[in-house]
């Protein structure tokens, strides 16, 4: 197990790590946050879906998604459907603007992470992709929506 001073300067890092979001956040087109980005990067990676799932995966609350869903519908990027199995739940996907827009973004991002990165090999920026999914794994089994095996 690290040492108690390697989680110190984790945590700091974690901290300093919202910097490089916020830079992230900069590339996007002004009519789409990262909120509404992160919507549409969802459908997108994971299909259609009621507000629910998509609340859950974002792990917001539905006033917050309902905000975000409603922003991304008014711009025809996302369609609500009426659920055939409950006819009060709406389920969201992408319109063919909303899969253009999820390709711009694509576009944005990558390219700003390749231009930061330029310097790093293939293999580090592997490594690094390795490194942060493992660390969200470890998160994503240990969330308070499941319940830790004690």
């Amino acid at each position: 197990m690290a040492e108690q001073e390697q989680y110190e300067e984790l945590v700091r890092q974690f901290s300093a790590f919202g910097a490089v979001k916020r830079e992230i956040g900069r590339t996007l087109p002004s009519d789409c946050p990262s909120g509404s980005a992160a919507v549409l990067t969802l459908l997108d990676r994971h299909g259609d879906m009621r507000m629910s799932k998509l609340a859950e995966l974002l792990a917001v609350d539905m006033s917050v998604t309902s905000r975000h869903v409603a922003h991304l519908a008014e711009r025809g990027w996302i369609d609500r459907s009426p659920d055939p199995a409950d006819k009060r739940s709406r389920i969201l996907h992408l319109t063919s603007a909303g899969r253009a827009r999820v390709e711009e973004l694509s576009r944005c991002t990558t390219q700003l992470l390749a231009e930061r990165l330029s310097e790093w090999t293939d293999d580090e920026v592997a490594q690094l992709t390795r490194l942060m999914a493992r660390l969200r794994r470890c998160f994503d089994e240990q969330s308070p929506r499941t319940p830790a095996i004690t």
